[in-house]
């Protein structure tokens, strides 16, 4: 099990005036899995715009009163959040609104700049003043700035594309407009679809639009600007692509999208997620076999790739781990977090005692969270319990998303593989080789798929190495401030 989490964004425009703050909050609904420290929901009606945003999840934030108050309209942005930029408050939440005097803005991101930090400080030695501590107000910043020398919002944002670096996959409402964008290496998910009375759905994963009653249609390419408006004519949707950043740079979605953030239903770029996992449990068959009588999976990612496993080595799946369905990702809460493994997870007694266990999970990070669900097991009456991760070991940080900011936080950094399997407790310890990732590709899409980033496991990073990347860099203490300004004088 991880720490690390996703952000999940979704829009949607439709061809008459409807309760599109409520398709939001389904679509939102489908997407929690991708963030749960908060969410928001902005509707715009006739050009004037409505929100409501909070920490907790989408069913907390928006009870039938504050769903109520959500205006019917024409287009509606939205958000799930876990932060790995800024700390966890209300005014981190998205979408971000701004207004101008070109027209007002509301902006959802999925992602980490990697530049953040140099466009915050030379905006802010501009005269800009930053009301959260979130990098996705840098892109707003950066939008608005270009939006007033600009003709129209989808040039602002095309230009605002040359200055950013890293992570970012956009939903962006405006008065008259809907447009997303993806950055051009992909880092991020994002789809369209569309309803059978012919509004578009953007959103992070394929899940989302179907729970809304769409049809996925395509992925939005790396470097891609779509843009959706309202026929005055027919009152029809239509829909414009711009490419000026297309392939200019090496597709590099990020492989843990596969291996964890996803949802298993959802389809990335071409590639089923379930597939994926399935494959990656298969190849660590193939590489750690081991005498075994079952094979278990920790809910829920760690589940598709134990069901890989049983079919390549034929050892039989069972469940012997059962989830409480009302308790959230433990990394969500990063508090207390032996606690809510406790309470998250049980052991099956009946499945799992006196058996040979194969434990299949996505990853190692801390080991906290692996050493309890061996003890949980052991507890169980399990005899042998042999630990499969199906990624390779996490070895450096993440700058595009993904809450690893420091080399110091995971296990793997600091002890090789026998110590990290005495450290949880497992008879054996074996990971999915980082040379063997591209198997969660599947050969079948070899042609289309031209890349991926697995930098947190192999250090190859696609873009420039920002000189801090701390969650909470923009949240100093005025101590640490005082002595940083010392330092540089």
């Amino acid at each position: 099990m991880s720490i690390h989490e996703e952000c999940g964004v979704f829009g949607i425009i439709s061809n008459s005036t409807t309760d599109v703050g409520q398709i939001a909050y389904y679509g939102l609904y489908a997407l929690q899995h991708r963030g749960q420290e908060g969410c928001g929901i902005v509707v715009n009606h006739d050009g004037l715009f409505t929100s409501h945003k909070d920490l907790g999840l989408v069913s907390e934030v928006f009870g039938a009163e504050e769903l109520s108050k959500l205006p019917a309209g024409e287009m509606a942005v939205g958000h799930v959040r876990y932060g790995t930029t800024g700390g966890n408050s209300r005014s981190n939440c998205q979408p971000i609104e701004v207004n101008h005097q070109k027209g007002r803005m509301a902006l959802a991101h999925n992602g980490n700049l990697s530049n953040a930090a140099d466009l915050r400080d030379e905006l802010e030695l501009s005269g800009a003043i930053f009301h959260t501590t979130s990098d996705t107000e840098t892109i707003a910043y950066i939008i608005t700035k270009e939006r007033i020398r600009c003709g129209s919002i989808e040039d602002a944002l095309t230009n605002a594309m040359e200055t950013l670096q890293g992570a970012y996959s956009l939903v962006l409402l405006s008065p008259q407009k809907l447009i997303c964008a993806r950055d051009p290496h992909g880092f991020r998910p994002l789809c369209f679809g569309q309803t059978k009375d012919g509004s578009y759905v953007v959103a992070s994963e394929s899940c989302a639009i179907h729970a809304v009653g769409g049809e996925f249609i395509r992925d939005v390419e790396p470097g891609e600007i779509l843009v959706f408006t309202k026929d005055d004519e027919n009152g029809e949707v239509k829909m414009q692509s711009i490419q000026r950043h297309c392939y200019r740079q090496e597709r590099k979605i990020c492989i843990f999208e596969y291996i964890y953030f996803a949802r298993p239903d959802s389809v990335i770029d071409g590639i089923s997620v379930h597939s994926a996992r399935v494959s990656a449990g298969r190849e660590l068959a193939k590489v750690h076999p081991v005498d075994a009588d079952m094979v278990i999976g920790v809910p829920d990612s760690g589940l598709d790739a134990a069901i890989g496993y049983s079919l390549e080595s034929h050892i039989p799946y069972g469940m012997g781990l059962i989830k409480n369905k009302y308790i959230g990702r433990t990394f969500i809460a990063p508090d207390h977090r032996m606690d809510q493994v406790k309470i998250k997870l049980a052991a099956i007694e009946d499945v799992v005692r006196d058996k040979r266990i194969i434990l299949i999970d996505d990853s190692i990070v801390r080991g906290t969270t692996s050493k309890r669900l061996v003890n949980l097991l052991r507890e169980a009456g399990a005899k042998e319990i042999h630990m499969r991760i199906s990624a390779p070991p996490f070895l450096h940080p993440c700058y595009y998303g993904t809450d690893i900011d420091s080399e110091e936080h995971l296990i793997a950094n600091k002890h090789s593989v026998p110590q990290i399997a005495d450290i949880i407790g497992v008879d054996t310890l074996g990971y999915l080789p980082v040379e063997k990732l591209g198997c969660l590709m599947q050969e079948r899409y070899a042609d289309y798929f031209s890349g991926y980033c697995s930098a947190c496991f192999d250090g190859k990073y696609p873009t420039a190495i920002p000189k801090e990347n701390a969650k909470n860099r923009f949240e100093r203490p005025l101590s640490e401030v005082k002595s940083m300004k010392t330092k540089e004088s």
